[in-house]
C-alpha cells in the first residue's frame, strides 16, 4: 500500500481555504478515482493527469488509485488540482522523493503534453501559502507577480517533468521577486476638460474628498458622463489592503492588475448578476470590480428598478454575500456610486427653448424609476444646465488641474483617516455629529433646517457628513453654519421638473 498527501489550495471568494490531495495506490485492478469532486471534474482530471504524466516520460503507476481531495464538503472547481495530483501519484509510487514535497504547495493545471499552466485565483493561494510559510509551485505564466508578495516562495516550472527536476535539486532557483513591472496606473480625463460647468466641478472635489456618491441630472451634452470619468483621475493611490483586495477580485477574473482606483461603467441592461455578483460560481460583480474606485451608472433611469435596488445595502455596509446553491461568498464593495440621468425622456425638461413635448406623466414614471431610498444614500445631488458657448471654446489651462488637485485631496483624506479612521462618507452617525463639533446656536440651525426640509434620518446625517468634507477642505476643524447651509443645497435634484411633482 502506497500513501502520499500533498498540500495545495481552493478557492473561496477572494480567500484560499487549504485542500489535502490524498492518493491511495493499492493492488487490485488498475482503476483511477477521483473523490471530493463531482464526477465531470473526476472525468476531465483523470484524462488530463494520466496524459501529462505519460507525456513527460514518467511512468504511470498500474495499481488501484484513489484520490480524495480533503475536505469533501468544501466545494472545488476548476482544474487547479491537476498539478498536485500529479505529484501525488509520482510521490506514492516512489518516483519523487518524499521529502520533495515538505512545507511545498502545488496548483495548476496539466495539458496533455505535460505543460503546466496557469489557473485563476493563484494570488490568494500566494497569500494563504505564504502566511502558512510554504513554498508555493505554479506554472511560470504570471510567477513574477506572485513573487511580487512580501515574504512569498514561488518555484515556476515550464513542465511536469522540469518540476520533477527542480524538486529534487539541492537549491532550486526560486522566481525572483520584483521582477515583475509594475502594475500599470489608468489614465483619465483631466478636470480641464470639464468646460463652463464650475459648480460641476466643485462636487466634484467635493465628491473625491470625502468619497461622496453623486447623482447628476441634465440635458444631454452638458459634460456628465465626461465628470464621471475624470472622477477617478482625483483619488489619491488606495490603501495597501483596498489595492490588494482589488488585485484579488481581478486575480479571480482573470484581468491583469491596475495601480490605483478602477472605473467601471456598466450597460444598462445589464442583470443583478452581473452588477450585484451571481453566475452559477457566485463570482463578483461590477460592484466589487469598482471596489476603492469608482462605478458609474449612466443613465440610470434606463436600469431596471429591481437591479438599482440591490445596491441599497453595499451602499451602506461596503461588502456584498453573494449566495448561489453551493457557494457563499463575501466580496468587498466599498465603492463611489456616480449616477447620471437626463430631466426627462427626451431630456430638454426646463430647457429655455422649451422644446420639452413630454407629458406630466410620462415624466413623473420616467423619474420615479429610481427609487427614494436610493437616491437619497447619495450624498450630492446636482442639476446640471447648458454651458456657454463662449466658455465652451476658451483656450485650456496650462498645467492639468486633476494632477494639482489629487495633491489637495490627498492632504484632507489622510487628515480623516488621521481624525476617524476612514473617510467622512463611511462615518457612522453619532460619530459624524462628534467630528462635527457644531456649536449650539448652529446645532440650533440645523434642527430648524432639518424640520423645514422634512429630512429622514439617513438623509441628514449624510449632510452631517458633506459638511464635515467642506470644512475639512476649508482646513477648518469646526463646522460652522455656511458648510452645512452648502451641504443642504446638495440635498436633492429639483422636485418639481415640467411642472411635475416628483
Amino acid at each position: 500500500m502506497h500513501l502520499a498527501f500533498i498540500e495545495t489550495r481552493s478557492q473561496a471568494g477572494i480567500s484560499a481555504p487549504p485542500v489535502t490531495v490524498e492518493v491511495h495506490l493499492s493492488a487490485g485492478l488498475p482503476a483511477f478515482q477521483v473523490v471530493g469532486v463531482t464526477d465531470a471534474a473526476s472525468r476531465e482530471i483523470r484524462s488530463r493527469v494520466r496524459s501529462a504524466i505519460v507525456s513527460s516520460h514518467l511512468k504511470w503507476p498500474d495499481f488501484n488509485i484513489t484520490i480524495n481531495l480533503s475536505p469533501t464538503e468544501q466545494v472545488k472547481q476548476g482544474a487547479r488540482f491537476d498539478l498536485p495530483i500529479a505529484i501525488g501519484l509520482l510521490v506514492a509510487s516512489n518516483q519523487l522523493p518524499r521529502e520533495t514535497i515538505e512545507h511545498r504547495e502545488f496548483l495548476g493545471e496539466l495539458s496533455l503534453d505535460g505543460s503546466l499552466r496557469p489557473c485563476h485565483g493563484a494570488l490568494s493561494a500566494t497569500l494563504s501559502a505564504t502566511d502558512a510559510k510554504h513554498m508555493l509551485c505554479v506554472a511560470p505564466d504570471g510567477a513574477a507577480q506572485l513573487a511580487s508578495v512580501p515574504g512569498s516562495r514561488i518555484l515556476a516550472a515550464t513542465d511536469l517533468l522540469s518540476l520533477c527536476a527542480a524538486l529534487q535539486a539541492r537549491e532550486p532557483a526560486l522566481v525572483k521577486p520584483g521582477s515583475d513591472p509594475l502594475a500599470p496606473t489608468p489614465h483619465y480625463p483631466d478636470l480641464s476638460q470639464l468646460r463652463g460647468q464650475p459648480f460641476l466641478c466643485r462636487a466634484l472635489e467635493l465628491a473625491a474628498a470625502g468619497g461622496h456618491h453623486l447623482l447628476m441630472c441634465g440635458p444631454p451634452g452638458v459634460g456628465k458622463t465626461l465628470a464621471a470619468s475624470v472622477l477617478p483621475g482625483l483619488l489619491p493611490p488606495l490603501q495597501p489592503k483596498t489595492q490588494q483586495q482589488i488585485w484579488l477580485i481581478r486575480d479571480l477574473m482573470g484581468l491583469p492588475r491596475v495601480s490605483g482606483p478602477t472605473f467601471r461603467a456598466p450597460h444598462h441592461s445589464s442583470s443583478i448578476a452581473a452588477l450585484i455578483g451571481g453566475t452559477a460560481r457566485a463570482t463578483p460583480g461590477e460592484i466589487s470590480m469598482a471596489h476603492g474606485g469608482v462605478l458609474f451608472l449612466d443613465e440610470v433611469t434606463e436600469f431596471p428598478r429591481a437591479v438599482l435596488n440591490q445596491l441599497r445595502q453595499p451602499l451602506e455596509s461596503g461588502d456584498i454575500t453573494v449566495i448561489r446553491a453551493q457557494h457563499q461568498y463575501r466580496y468587498p464593495a466599498r465603492f463611489q456610486l456616480v449616477a447620471a440621468m437626463n430631466p426627462c425622456p427626451c431630456g430638454q425638461a426646463d430647457s429655455e427653448d422649451g422644446g420639452c413635448r413630454c407629458s406630466p406623466d410620462i415624466i413623473r414614471r420616467y423619474r420615479q424609476s429610481v427609487s427614494g431610498p436610493l437616491t437619497d444614500r447619495i450624498d450630492l445631488h446636482v442639476t446640471l444646465t447648458k454651458p456657454p458657448p463662449e466658455q465652451l471654446l476658451s483656450p485650456p489651462p496650462e498645467r492639468r488641474l486633476s494632477a494639482h488637485l489629487m495633491q489637495r485631496i490627498a492632504s484632507v483624506q489622510a487628515h480623516q483617516y488621521e481624525r476617524q479612521g476612514c473617510l467622512n462618507r463611511d462615518l457612522s452617525g453619532e460619530r459624524a455629529l462628534a467630528v462635527c463639533a457644531l456649536s449650539a446656536t448652529t446645532r440650533a440651525r440645523f434642527i430648524e433646517a432639518l424640520a423645514s426640509l422634512s429630512l429622514s434620518a439617513r438623509s441628514a446625517h449624510r449632510r452631517l457628513r458633506v459638511a464635515r468634507t467642506l470644512a475639512d477642505l476649508d482646513g477648518m476643524e469646526d463646522v460652522s453654519m455656511a458648510h452645512l447651509n452648502t451641504a443642504l443645497s446638495f440635498r436633492e435634484t429639483p422636485t418639481e421638473v415640467g411642472g411635475v411633482k416628483g
